[in-house]
């Protein structure tokens, strides 16, 4: 199996750092937030469905640097770092940035479209059945303003990309149990389709949104990587 031995490489490298110590941060405020206060910056940094009177464009990427609990900042920052590096060290610090910003923005997309076409009979019910000033009641009883958080879908483009460009590498489940990267990927993937498929509302993990992060870091590495008929590692 050939290796990839980029030249300078970092163990970790300038973005994934930086990334990393600004999600931290993040989380560390949250937990030092009072209830009201995190419940507004939830409003408006996270995402909302397009249909809630709490969307904001710039939800497509500030929900990205904000997460519900200590294993989910640790778990996406350890992933991110494992598969990030990697990818940041090939390509360089600028086109790795422009990745994951482009498949966190990916994956809010394809959320944000479940999301439209699971949710729009009931905001067409609430708006015509439920007075003006009940409406923002209605979305929060109706879990319509519910917000998502994390960067699950951007790290699952940072998955998809080295599942393409190592597939023959191997990665350690547990440390302890070898995997080829493209057999990891490919399994994660059925396993967030079949759990995005079977989700119950008591699910409230955006499978879409991991799926569209890596669907767009797959066709962005392609579309890359066009010209490039050097082998796979």
């Amino acid at each position: 199996m050939t290796e990839f031995r980029p030249s300078g490489f970092q163990l970790i490298p300038t973005v994934i750092k930086n990334l990393v110590i600004i999600n931290v941060l993040i989380f560390l405020a949250e937990k030092t937030l009072g209830e009201n206060t995190l419940a507004y910056l939830y409003d408006m940094f996270a995402l909302h469905d397009i249909q809630s009177p709490l969307f904001k464009p710039h939800q497509i990427v500030t929900y990205l640097f904000l997460h519900g609990g200590w294993d989910h900042v640790l778990y996406n920052m350890f992933a991110l770092w494992m598969f990030g590096s990697i990818l940041e060290n090939y390509w360089g610090p600028k086109r790795f940035l422009v990745f994951y910003i482009i498949c966190g923005i990916g994956a809010a997309a394809a959320h944000l479209s479940v999301l439209y076409f699971e949710n729009h009979a009931l905001v067409e019910a609430i708006r015509n059945t439920v007075p003006p000033e009940s409406q923002m009641n209605a979305f929060y009883a109706y879990h319509i303003n519910d917000p998502t958080l994390g960067a699950s879908g951007a790290v699952f483009g940072c998955l998809a990309a080295m599942g393409y460009l190592f597939p023959n590498s191997l990665i350690y489940l547990y440390f302890f149990v070898p995997i080829r990267v493209k057999w990891f990927v490919l399994g994660y993937a059925a396993l967030e389709l079949v759990s995005g498929v079977r989700a119950t509302a008591g699910d409230n993990v955006a499978h879409w949104a991991h799926l569209g992060g890596g669907l767009v870091g797959l066709l962005l590495v392609i579309y890359w990587n066009r010209n490039n008929r050097r082998n796979f590692y």
